[in-house]
Order: structure tokens, then sequence, then C-alpha cells
């Protein structure tokens, strides 16, 4: 009997040594999280300079962006496999400048590192470069901003937040006498406060360079909220749309006041768990387990990305079947405010809804195909800079997720978002 229990003890130390080696404790310290992220890499970029990283840094620093920052976890749920879709997603081709590209094209043209096709619920494609594996957790820059607005719509739907005509002074009312004075929760999540903020990412001295500079030293929430608290008005609530990850973070802050949670326990909570997402993820924390910051710094893997699209798509019906979104809240959020800066010739419905974009084939493209009668109407796109996406299209049952990282930030919408939009486009034609 003894010498049966000391073989059981050193079996079992035998596989906790296998499951818990220095290289994988290593690789997991400080960041409690459950599994292990793959690739792990030994050397990241200095977050200072995130906005001028060269190609390379931008891949170990996206993919890592939960290591780089303090950050809070949010928990899966029971998941269920995503299984292969009966048509396969083999090629797709879009024509712009006089040139026709193929899939393969398009991947090296937008420096694409992980790209899924989710066609009725199944994966018609799935692409994972530059060493990225089913466990890399990779970070959304402001496509968080659309994670965000699903759960500002369940707090809305839980009670926990009266109104989207509720003035943001009711949740901080310290806001009273500065310039975000009179705005509503729906002027801040339209991104149509009035309250001025430059968004520019080459501009070293922008609101954004700003906010990137306080995310990288201590005392981060004092030092964005003193940012934004300090922002002049520049035009009447609710007259113009002008894009503002500084508005953004304040939604952020609102909803975490209104639930008593961070944004990633709140996640954890309504969405992750009980929807069935396969991995933990990693919310970037101005103040761990206090703050997470609400215009960007979501971090998970491809396959749960396109879960998050998923729920999207099915109007946050949970696979239970309750629904956890207010009625009609998903048509809601496309559409697209009519704000002066949001209409264009380009976009003439608007390009702007409750944080997700209008990124359609733009109205004036010529020479282009599919052409802009033939292509893909009517979607959503959470997009974040560097070329991050999510894009979920109902009539068509379809979700995209992209992760890139594009030369530019925020390039001109007749590159890369076109290119985008028009394969996008492509891929809902050769899926049908």
């Amino acid at each position: 009997m003894k010498n049966k229990t000391l073989k059981l003890t050193l079996l079992a130390g035998l596989v906790f040594s296998s499951l818990f080696s220095p290289a994988v404790m290593a690789a997991c310290h400080g960041s409690e999280l459950t599994a292990c992220p793959a690739p792990y890499d030994a050397k990241l970029p200095d977050a200072h300079a995130m906005l001028t990283w060269s190609q390379t840094d931008r891949v170990v620093g996206f993919r890592n962006d939960y290591r780089n920052y303090a950050g809070d976890v949010f928990r899966h749920g029971n998941a269920t496999p995503l299984l292969a879709a009966d048509k396969p997603l083999t090629d797709a081709r879009y024509r712009v400048n006089g040139k026709t590209w193929n899939l393969q094209d398009y991947l090296k043209r937008q420096n694409v590192s992980g790209m899924l096709v989710l066609k009725n619920g199944r994966v018609a494609y799935k692409y994972l470069g530059e060493g990225n594996t089913d466990s890399t957790l990779w970070t959304s820059r402001s496509v968080g901003k659309s994670v965000v607005s699903a759960l500002v719509g369940v707090a809305l739907k839980e009670g926990k937040i009266h109104s989207l005509d509720d003035l943001i002074t009711q949740y901080e009312p310290d806001l009273k006498g500065t310039a975000w004075d009179g705005v509503t929760l729906k002027q801040l999540i339209t991104h149509t406060s009035g309250v001025a903020w430059n968004e520019d990412y080459t501009n070293p001295k922008s609101d954004f360079a700003q906010l990137t500079e306080c995310e990288a030293k201590p005392g981060t929430y004092d030092c964005v909220r003193t940012l934004v608290k300090g922002l002049h008005r520049e035009h009447p609530a609710g007259e113009s749309w002008s894009y503002s990850s500084g508005g953004a973070w304040l939604l952020g802050d609102v909803l975490e006041r209104a639930t008593g949670m961070t944004l990633a326990a709140y996640l954890e909570k309504s969405i992750w768990q009980p929807y069935g997402m396969a991995s933990d993820g990693v919310w970037h924390a101005y103040r761990k387990g206090q703050h997470d910051v609400g215009a960007h710094g979501f971090n998970a893997t491809l396959e749960d990305w396109g879960r998050f699209g998923q729920f999207i798509l099915h109007n946050g019906t949970l696979p239970n079947g309750k629904s956890i979104l207010p009625a009609g809240w998903v048509k809601q959020s496309a559409d697209w405010t009519q704000a002066t800066g949001s209409v264009s010739k380009a976009h003439p419905k608007g390009l702007y809804g409750y944080q997700w974009w209008n990124n359609e084939v733009p109205a004036t493209a010529t020479g282009v195909k599919p052409a802009v009668q033939d292509s893909l109407k009517d979607s959503l796109w959470a997009l974040g800079i560097f070329g991050q996406m999510i894009m979920v299209n109902q009539k068509e049952n379809l979700v995209i997720v992209q992760w890139s990282t594009w030369p530019q930030a925020e390039p001109s919408f007749s590159a890369q978002p076109l290119e985008a939009s028009l394969m996008f486009s492509a891929i809902a034609q050769a899926l049908r």
C-alpha cells in the first residue's frame, strides 16, 4: 500500500511538472491566465513608442499587449468547437486601381496576421500567420469600443443604465461644470459630444498621443482622467460627429460606475462565460481590478473574436435562447448618425453608429469590383488602428475577423479600408 501511494505521488509529480514546467510558468507569470498564449516572445517592444513601432514590433507588441500593460482577465465558459463550413472559401477576387487581386494577394497587401471567416456560424476560412496560433491573444485596438457598446446594451437591458438619454453627469457628477456637462450617453456612444479631441495618430502632441503616453507610465487612470476632464467644447452637443478615444474611455468609465464592475468582470459575467467563449481573455487595466480602458485594450483569440461577432449577428442571444441586449439594439447600433462630419458623398447614409462603423464600399468608388451596387451592404464594422476588424452582416449570416499590422495606423479610406470592404464583399459573393 505504501509503495502504491509512493507511485501515485511520483506520477502526480510528473504530471504537475509537465503541465507547469519553468518555461510555462514563466510564460504565464503575472497574467493569471488558465492557459498560456503562444508564441511567447522573449523581448517586447517599448510601449511608449506604440504608434511608431516597426512591422515586426507591431506583430510582437499586438500579440503581447496583455503582457505590456496591467490587465484584468475575463474567464471563458463551456465552449462548443467551431465546425468546418460545408462550403469552404478557397479564393475571392476584387479589383481596384486597374488591378485584380486574389485572397493570397490580399493577405500580403493588408499585412494580415490572422483571419477568420464564419458563414452560417461555421469556419469557411481561417488563417494564422507570423507565428500566431489558436491560443494567441491579439489586441483589439478600437475594436474594443464595439465590445463596450455591446456591454452598454447589456447594462440597459439589466436596468443598470436607465436610458441613453441620461446625462453623463448622472454617473460622473464631478464632470459638472466641464465640457462634458449637458452631454448624453447617446451623444457619447455616437461620438457627437461636441467636446474637442485630437485623434491624430501621426501628431506626437495629439490628445491620443498623450493618452498613449499616460498608458505607458504609473498613475495611468489619474493621468487619463485629468486629460479627458480638461478638454474644451468645440461644438454644441449632438450637432457634429468627431471620433474620440477620450469620449470612448469616458463611456467605459460610466459603464463601470453604473454596473459596479470592471469591463473585464462585466464582460465575463454577461457574455464571455454565458455565450461559451473557448479561451480566457485580458482587458487592459488602468487600475487593476478597478478600471479597464473603454477605448481599446480587449485581448482575445481569433476564434473568440469570431464568437463575439456571432453574438452580435444573433442580436445578443445566448445559447440558452435568452436575449441579453435590448430589442432592436443591433439595428440601432447601425442607425448611422446624421451629424455633420458623419455624412458625406462617399457615405451618404452616415459613417458611425453606436461605436460601430459603416465601412461599405464608398458610393463614390469607381472602377472597382465588386461594383458599388453589388457590394456588401448593411454591415457593422468594428475597426481598430493598424487593421483590426470584426465585420458582421446579418443578411449574409457572415462574420469576418481580421488581424493586421498595417504600415499606417489609419490610412485613407481609399487605401486598405477600401480594399477590405471590396474583399469582404467578394468573400460574401463566393460563399453564396
